[in-house]
């Protein structure tokens, strides 16, 4: 990487922070422009195709704000393509492309385990979380969580408190890094800032809302080498966390409950279709031992055609638009069936994205905004 200039770095983040740019646009602009002074430039003509009127990137004077407040709140922004950008999470397709961090971004580069559960969770479910990270802590593994109630809180603290011998852990909150949630772990946030690392995604003063937990669980099960499920009920955020662990191609682990409690379901599901029956924290261990990032979950399911072919990069886009519906559908499929190029299909979806007419989804796939 480059050093970045301040201008860079500034067109950077307003360029993430426009109307309708996610992960994906982000990255494709980028490769397509070459510098986000020039993606920028461009947006209005690119979205202006599909929108069929004006589109303005985000105001200036919103970023100068958001930078002042990183700053206020003792953090930084780190660009995707930071030499200590996390190395696991750099490989999924859908990577944060700026992150806000407090802390010790090293602990990022060690063996990563997610511990993950129930907010709601029983008693001894969160002792098993506790000592199962305290242990995994203690051998030098860093537990990543999402500093929530219950199994998130108890993976924190365990950690924290096992950490000496060269673990600790990292918390990815789903609002901006300068606010606490649940409040009640506002201490808790602080230390793990303080004495690990803190990972925010979204800007500095947003709430936490529905929609950014599940974007929130795929950092965490990107960090990871394999995501730790203690005890979750069926169709749970816990769940979306191991799903996303399997898409990546990481390990994918539970402890198995009891069939009488509903908790235990979601844990005894995800065993049934092929995750790791976890007992102690010796097994957990024994599985990220091996680990050397190639995708090896049973729970995977294959990416295709989510990347941009630069060797044409100034194709037309596809016309495309009789081939989807509300219904997510794979890019490669897309390409199949329209027959043109993977960079004419994903012009299509790009200029599509940025007028506000296309959802991305997990697993390389689209659909129609609703």
């Amino acid at each position: 990487m480059l050093e970045l200039s301040r201008d860079e770095a500034f067109a950077r983040i307003r360029l993430l922070r426009s109307p309708n740019v996610g992960p994906v646009s982000y990255a494709q602009l980028l490769r397509r422009f070459g510098t986000a002074a020039a993606a920028l430039e461009a947006l209005p003509d690119l979205a202006g195709k599909r929108a069929g009127g004006a589109y303005r990137a985000a105001p200036t004077d919103r970023i100068e704000a958001e930078i002042a407040a990183v700053r206020r709140a003792g953090a930084r922004y780190l660009f995707h393509d930071a030499p200590d950008y996390p190395v696991l999470l750099s490989a999924c397709d859908s990577a944060p492309p700026i992150l806000t961090v407090r802390g010790d971004l090293s602990l990022a580069a060690r063996p990563c385990v997610a511990v993950v559960g129930a907010r709601n969770a029983s008693a001894a479910a969160v002792k098993l979380a506790r000592d199962f990270s305290a242990e995994l802590a203690g051998h030098g593994v860093t537990v990543v969580s999402g500093l929530a109630r219950g199994i998130d809180g108890a993976a924190h603290r365990g950690a924290l408190a096992g950490a000496a011998n060269g673990g600790g852990t990292i918390g990815v909150i789903a609002s901006g890094i300068d606010i606490a949630y649940p409040p009640e772990h506002a201490d808790l946030q602080e230390e793990v800032a303080t004495n690990g690392l803190l990972i925010a995604e979204q800007p500095c003063g947003t709430e936490p809302l529905a929609r950014h937990f599940p974007a929130r669980n795929r950092i965490i099960a990107g960090l990871a080498a394999g995501t730790l499920v203690v005890e979750a009920a069926p169709k749970s955020g816990s769940l979306i966390t191991a799903r996303l662990a399997g898409e990546f191609g990481r390990d994918v682990m539970a402890i198995p409950g009891s069939p009488l409690d509903s908790r235990s379901h979601g844990c005894n599901q995800l065993i049934r279709d092929g995750a790791v029956l976890v007992q102690r924290p010796e097994d957990v261990l024994e599985l990220i031992e091996g680990f050397t990032g190639a995708p090896r979950s049973f729970l995977r399911e294959g990416v295709q055609g989510a990347g941009f072919d630069l060797s044409d990069a100034d194709a037309e886009p596809a016309d495309i638009s009789g081939l989807l519906t509300l219904a997510p559908i794979a890019v490669d499929e897309l390409i199949r069936q329209s027959g043109a190029s993977p960079a004419e299909v994903q012009m299509a979806l790009l200029e599509l994205e940025l007028a506000g007419k296309l959802v991305r989804h997990a697993a390389g796939r689209v659909s129609l905004a609703g």
